[in-house]
């Protein structure tokens, strides 16, 4: 069974106990200003898991690429990827424990075959301080699961606080903010064996094992978070509905039903790593010393593949860091491997094979992708050799190489900190790690308070000026398109409720004359005070209506249900602007007051920026 029909069967078994399947979203979240990433399955449900009512319906399902890109220095190990799919399926309100369980439990037993012997699952210990008792329910069920497959429920079923069994995406419930969801959760691991623990060379050894320990034996797989409460200034209230929101590890699911511990001798990585093993003339093996560098390799390449095909360019501010980032660290990866030529093309086309038929964008984009990690890998090569002569300049000059000069190294040529004490140690020389940090945080601290006022506000507020500044997004949208041409295509936006910005497809620098232009299509609507109404279509006749929509062909399949917003004379069927759009919106142009463009500028080859204001 491969890791594409064990999505597709949890979709499928799901399906037939009435759920409906929901396409994927970007990972680069729709105006959301809180974060850069779509970084679990639940982040664009948000909405609908606080009350929100989604227009498929209470139960839902699907596949959802995810990104955390603060996992970037976990991956090396043999668990750790920063891109992953996160299988999920939600009750809005509809069913709950006594449903999710045995369902769960029987997917993962029954539909894949996994042995239930070798399963374990923890639960909510309870928390008196927030008024919370110990999940009894959950644990009851899941001592029911295991009787009805002949296995003793004691040892197999764990209690623990909220630092391992509450969920929310601000962590444990003293660091969220009022609003926010959360709930107890029940988490399910696989038993890879003792003898994982008990390796000669294991430093666990001689430790005591539980599943939630980092020995390497369990490997946790999925996730039921029971999504109950609500915090308010007084405390955690209950929500409106009783949600479940389960998300389960796409590649450690196979990993377990391929009884390897290794996440990347599954069968998505099977061809990449093939590429690379050519490249490099070695073969990948687990406990090799050259393992962490394929498995960087492999992870950091397959996600900049997918950013790039969500439209993320490589740069240095924003989600294009990150993706240069990845690059850049799958290059200097390479180098420990011996590669000498340019690879990561080789690498990213296997990945684009693997995936043609579960995400067919990700082929769309080839060409893209192809000429972005080319370019980047092309540019870093250079960088690596001029950081190796500023290195040896520095190292005459001092004769060792300070925090100080590491992070010079680092933060003015790109050259990672693992490099310089590489090359500081075959002269006999130790980096100051802690200076390197300390100089670091300082330059964080600094980039956080530049960055402050851009994330403040966000449609993730819902108010006024942001919803106006979200309507006015669309009327610049077809403006653009209408003075430019119609191959303009968002490319990402931020809104607060000071001003927004947006992202569009264009090769050129725009003239004074079509900034004009635009800035007076788009006050001609609003003095228009034309009415802003949405419709629930399928995507082909969305498409027939002549809707665009950022990452339109991920929004929905054939027959399933999108918001589309129109913005024009209904009666008429007169539209200046017709885009797929999850809202919210005004209900007339009017509202919006005099639109002024502020900036026109260049963010990446082919992609223009522009930041407006509403008055």
């Amino acid at each position: 069974m491969t890791t594409h029909d064990i999505r597709q069967r949890y979709l499928t078994f799901f399906a037939s106990r009435g759920h409906q399947t929901i396409s994927a979203s970007s990972l680069i979240p729709e105006n959301d200003p809180t974060t850069l990433f779509t970084g679990s399955g639940m982040q664009p449900m948000v909405p609908y898991l606080l009350g929100q009512t989604h227009p498929l319906g209470k139960r839902l399902t699907d596949s959802q690429p995810c990104f955390r890109s603060q996992d970037i220095e976990e991956v090396g190990d043999n668990r750790h990827t920063t891109f992953f799919e996160m299988l999920g399926n939600w009750s809005l309100g509809d069913y709950f424990k006594k449903e999710q369980i045995p369902w769960m439990f029987a997917f993962l037993t029954d539909e894949l075959g996994l042995d239930a012997s070798r399963l374990s699952v923890t639960i909510f210990a309870g928390n008196k301080a927030i008024g919370i008792d110990r999940d009894q329910e959950s644990e009851a069920l899941w001592q029911e699961a295991f009787r009805a497959k002949d296995l003793d429920p004691e040892g197999r079923i764990f209690a623990y606080d909220e630092k391992k069994n509450w969920w929310s995406r601000a962590g444990i419930p003293a660091h969220m903010p009022e609003g926010e969801p959360g709930g107890p959760d029940s988490e399910l691991f696989w038993d890879f064996g003792a003898e994982r623990k008990l390796h000669e060379r294991s430093v666990y050894k001689d430790q005591p094992c539980h599943v939630n320990c980092d020995c390497g034996r369990f490997l946790e797989i999925g996730n039921n978070v029971f999504m109950q409460y609500k915090k308010s200034g007084e405390g955690f209230v209950d929500l409106p509905n009783q949600n479940v929101d389960f998300g389960g590890g796409l590649e450690r699911i196979a990993a377990a039903l391929a009884d390897t511990p290794d996440i990347f001798l599954i069968d998505v990585f099977a061809e990449a790593l093939h590429v690379i093993e050519s490249l490099s003339k070695k073969s990948y093996r687990s406990d090799s010393i050259d393992a962490k560098a394929f498995r960087v390799i492999l992870d950091h390449v397959r996600a900049a593949s997918f950013l790039i095909a969500d439209g993320v360019i490589p740069s240095n501010k924003d989600q294009g860091y990150f993706v240069r980032r990845l690059i850049r660290r799958a290059v200097r990866f390479g180098s420990r491997l011996g590669i000498k030529e340019p690879f990561c093309l080789s690498v990213a086309k296997a990945f684009v094979h693997e995936y043609v038929q579960a995400y067919p964008h990700i082929a769309k984009q080839q060409e893209q992708i192809v000429r972005e990690i080319g370019a980047e890998e092309l540019k870093f090569r250079k960088t690596l050799q001029n950081g190796e002569k500023e290195f040896d300049k520095l190292f005459a000059q001092h004769s060792h190489i300070s925090g100080q000069d590491a992070f010079l190294l680092y933060a003015t040529y790109g050259f990672p900190l693992e490099l310089t004490e590489e090359i500081a140690e075959e002269k006999g020389q130790q980096v100051d790690r802690e200076t390197f940090k300390q100089e670091f945080k300082n330059h964080q601290d600094l980039s956080r308070a530049g960055s402050s006022e851009k994330f403040t506000g966000g449609l993730a507020d819902h108010s006024e000026e942001t919803v106006k500044l979200h309507t006015a997004t669309h009327l610049l949208h077809q403006a653009l398109r209408t003075v430019l041409n119609d191959q303009v295509f968002q490319r990402g936006s931020n809104i607060t409720h000071k001003r927004l910005r947006f992202d569009f497809s264009y090769p050129e620098k725009m003239t004074p004359e079509q900034i004009q232009q635009v800035e007076a299509m788009v006050n001609d609507q609003i003095q228009k005070d034309l009415p802003v109404h949405f419709e629930l279509l399928d995507l082909a006749e969305a498409k027939r209506r002549g809707a665009i929509g950022v990452f339109e062909d991920k929004y929905a399949q054939l027959g399933r249900q999108i918001k589309v917003y129109f913005i024009g004379d209904q009666a008429m069927e007169a539209y200046f602007s017709k885009e797929v759009c999850g809202g919210p919106h005004v209900e007339h142009t009017g509202q919006l007051g005099h639109f002024k463009i502020t900036k026109e500028e260049s963010v990446a080859a082919g992609i223009r920026r522009i930041k407006a204001e509403l008055s």
